[in-house]
Parts: C-alpha cells; sequence; structure tokens
C-alpha cells in the first residue's frame, strides 16, 4: 500500500501554501496524483509526497526550489516514473516537481552533432523531432524515458556497447541547485579542461544534488543500414565466448542482447516462437550496407566456433523485426509466465571476462533458491538484468528475493563488478553502494552535505 506522511510538518504546510498562491492549479494534493508520482516497479513500497506541482520553465523550477529551501521543504524531482529502484518516493513527504511540461526541443545544431533539450523531452519524442534531419539520439533504456531522467540516473541500455552511456553522450547541463541557484556545467564544446567536471557530478547524482532544467547531448547521424540477427548457442559460456571474441576483434556490433533458456522459453510461449530453448544472442550493426554485410559475415564465423546453430541475419526492416521479436516482447513475455505477478527486475555489471562465470552461478542461484527470475543482458559490455517475480502478498517469495538480490549484487561486486550498471542507486541499493565503493561514499557524503546542507534534494536516496 502507498504510504503516505500522517502529518505534514507545519514547515512543508507553509511551503506548500505558498507553492498554492503561486501556481494555483498547478499543485495538487489529490490522492490519485500523489500516488502516481510515488509509484515504483521495485520491491520498495511507494512512500507519497505531501504534494505535486507542475513546473513549465527553470526560472519557475528554480522559484519552487528557493521556496522548499526556506522552510526546509523536501523535492523529488520527477520525469515519466520510469526509474527503478525508488528514487521518486517521498520517505520524507514534501513536493513532488513534475518537470513533464518543460517538454520543448530548443534548438538543434545539425552541423556539429548537438541538441539543447528541456528536461520533459523523451527519448522517442526527441528522435522522432530529429527524423527528417538525418539524426538521432541512440541511448535506448528500454522504457520511454525522459531525457532529464536518463541524465540524473546516468541511463544506458541496449545501444551502449557502441553508442556508450548518458555519461558519454551529454555535453553540458543547466542545474538548479538546493539554494535556488542556476548554473550550466559545459557548453557545446566536444572537450574541455575547464575546472572541475560538474556536469558528470551531476549526471547519475539522482537529483541529490540538483535538479536538471536544460540539457546539451550529443548526436549521431541515422546510419545507411541496420542488420540485425539472432543465434542460439548450446551453453551461457559458450554464447559469452563469441561476445568476447566479437569485441576482441573490433567489430563495432551496436548491440549484443543476451536471453538465458527461461526468458527463451518465455517468449516462444508468449510470441508464438519456436526457438531452441538455449541461450540466444541477438545482434545488430550500423553502418554502410557493405560494412553491416562484412560485420554479419564475421560475427557468422565467430559464432561457427562455439555453436551448430546458423548465425541469422537481415537487413530487411521487417525481416529484422521478426528476428529480433523474442527481445521486443521479453517483458510482457517474463511476467506472463506468472500471470498477476510483480516484477522485480535488478541489475549488475562485471568485467565482460567474468560474465559467463556470472551469470552461470546467478542461474544455479534461482534454481537453489526456487524462484522464477528470467534473465537479459547487455553483453557486450557486461551488463545484464533478471527480473524475479512474485505474486502480490507473497512474504516468502518476497524474502526469497530480496536474499537472491542482496547475493547477485555481492556476487558482481566481488568479481570486480557493480551493484547496478544502469538502474541507479535510489533506496534500493544504498547498502550495496558502500560494499562497492568503501571510503569513497563518505567523499560523496561530504559532496551532498555542501550543495544539499539542509538534505531537501531527493532525501534518502544514493546515501544516507
Amino acid at each position: 500500500m502507498p504510504v503516505a506522511q500522517d502529518h505534514q510538518p507545519p514547515r512543508h504546510q507553509a511551503a506548500i501554501g505558498i507553492l498554492r498562491q503561486r501556481f494555483g492549479e498547478r499543485l495538487s494534493v489529490a490522492a490519485s496524483v500523489r500516488e502516481h508520482h510515488s509509484h515504483t516497479t521495485t520491491r520498495i513500497g511507494s512512500e507519497l509526497p505531501d504534494a505535486v506541482v507542475f513546473a513549465k520553465s527553470t526560472d519557475e523550477v528554480a522559484e519552487i526550489v528557493r521556496i522548499c529551501s526556506e522552510h526546509q521543504c523536501p523535492i523529488i524531482p520527477f520525469g515519466v516514473g520510469s526509474s527503478l529502484e525508488g528514487h521518486v518516493n517521498a520517505p520524507l513527504g514534501g513536493v513532488s516537481i513534475d518537470l513533464n511540461g518543460m517538454d520543448r526541443v530548443l534548438e538543434v545544431n545539425a552541423e556539429d552533432l548537438d541538441v539543447r533539450v528541456q528536461p520533459g523531452v523523451t527519448r522517442e519524442a526527441l528522435n522522432t523531432h530529429l527524423r527528417d534531419q538525418g539524426l538521432f539520439f541512440p541511448i535506448d533504456p528500454g522504457a520511454n524515458a525522459s531525457l532529464g531522467g536518463m541524465a540524473a540516473t546516468r541511463a544506458s541500455g541496449t545501444n551502449a556497447v557502441r553508442y556508450g552511456t548518458m555519461r558519454d553522450n551529454i555535453l553540458g547541463l543547466e542545474v538548479v541547485l538546493a539554494d535556488g541557484r542556476i548554473i550550466r556545467t559545459g557548453g557545446r564544446a566536444r572537450k574541455s579542461s575547464a575546472g572541475y567536471d560538474l556536469t558528470r557530478l551531476m549526471i547519475g547524482s539522482e537529483g541529490t544534488l540538483g535538479v536538471i532544467t536544460e540539457l546539451t547531448i550529443r548526436l549521431h547521424g541515422i546510419p545507411e543500414a541496420v542488420a540485425g540477427g539472432i543465434c542460439s548457442f548450446p551453453d551461457i559460456t559458450s554464447a559469452c565466448n563469441a561476445v568476447i571474441a566479437t569485441i576482441q576483434y573490433g567489430i563495432p556490433v551496436a548491440r549484443i542482447e543476451l536471453l538465458d533458456p527461461m526468458q527463451v522459453r518465455a517468449c516462444n510461449s508468449y510470441s508464438g516462437l519456436d526457438l531452441p530453448e538455449e541461450p540466444l544472442l541477438l545482434l545488430e550493426f550500423h553502418g554502410s550496407q557493405a560494412g553491416v554485410e562484412e560485420q554479419s559475415a564475421q560475427f557468422s564465423d565467430i559464432a561457427a566456433e562455439f555453436t551448430p546453430h546458423p548465425f541469422q541475419w537481415t537487413t530487411d526492416p521487417e525481416e529484422r523485426t521478426r528476428l529480433w521479436k523474442a527481445r521486443h516482447d521479453a517483458y510482457w513475455a517474463a511476467v506472463a509466465l506468472m500471470p498477476g505477478c510483480d516484477g522485480m527486475s535488478t541489475d549488475v555489471c562485471v568485467p565482460i571476462s567474468r560474465l559467463a562465470e556470472c551469470v552461470e552461478e546467478t542461474r544455479n542461484d534461482i534454481e537453489e533458491t526456487g524462484i522464477i527470475a528470467p534473465i537479459i543482458g547487455h553483453v557486450g559490455d557486461g551488463n545484464f538484468h533478471t527480473l524475479p517475480l512474485g505474486m502480490p502478498g507473497d512474504d516468502v517469495t518476497a524474502e526469497k528475493i530480496k536474499g537472491f538480490t542482496e547475493r547477485l549484487s555481492a556476487r558482481a561486486i566481488a568479481m570486480g563488478g557493480t551493484c547496478t550498471g544502469e538502474h541507479g542507486i535510489g533506496q534500493g541499493k544504498r547498502n550495496y553502494l558502500e560494499e562497492e565503493m568503501g571510503e569513497g561514499v563518505a567523499v560523496m557524503r561530504t559532496i551532498k552535505q555542501a550543495l544539499d546542507p539542509q538534505n531537501i534534494l531527493n532525501p534518502g536516496k544514493v546515501i544516507s
């Protein structure tokens, strides 16, 4: 059940009263609106803000922050709510700032391959806007997330093996600090050695150091041709070894996705496919027609060393979509394994040389724990996700899943990896951050205290 504050502190009431006078109907205390701005897709329960205010400009965000700062009222930035570790919850109550109304593409610089946008622009909306200019933004976390949220959580996705993550594709930000000051962290230059790198300090800070109100982002040319294909392997180790060889040979693959046998089984059932219920790799290559044909042929040769199954590939868009149907339907196929269930997605990332070992140990852990948890991996960069499934109210399974996710994070860290490749820390992985970063967390805490001494910016996230 969603958790609301039983009694708002007087300072929260005072801040909300001033905001109501200023923003009128754009401030809501309706339960349904507050619930929508606290929903979370993890095992963490929803914690409602005291109010939601809908901002339309940087100046309005700064005004909201100043009012909340004066009354020591917490602030929780909200994009589209697609984050996975309780990032938008309000454990101390406060005001949720909805940034969806800030959804304008401000400036496209086609010659320089960059664009300036407001934080409420979604990745799909941006690519629709850019389509007739032959440009696109490549970061694809799966959901149609807002770009401000993607920056705040340092999002990644299926294309990261070729195009990098949000960290690699942001040139500069406009940010409102905890006292209402507005700063710019960078411009449009492709490199700079001017002082501290405030841009990357803010990327991945999950709203705990400032509220992002504008982004300057790198763009890429839409490739002339795209080739996609699938290939089954007899075991996880063989599939991962094929991936390692592909990366080592320098083949510029755009995506390499791994589905474990349980996920393939789910996709067969859900989408009417007849794929071998063995580990499956899905690949995509971007470039010229000749280039993607050459890359596909090179991977075919590599795959032949590790599997008796052929690599099926094509440059035809409709056929490519058919081959990739297993990946497109993966989430819905997984939750269909247990109708009515909650899916509690989690992820880790390890050096690619340890990927096969980590995935195999994780699959054994799933079987020994007795839970249902398909695995999908962005294996080109060592990142994989599991989706443990449990019925609402099933506390026994919930405890099993909790123990499993703790072991998964510990396993990844022990292998030189991280407790989260792209989901972020939020509320759900704070303990693992201490284990992974050690004394580095104390330095993060010092930065947090310096920039947000009242602890009003998304409190309870990333660090205690």
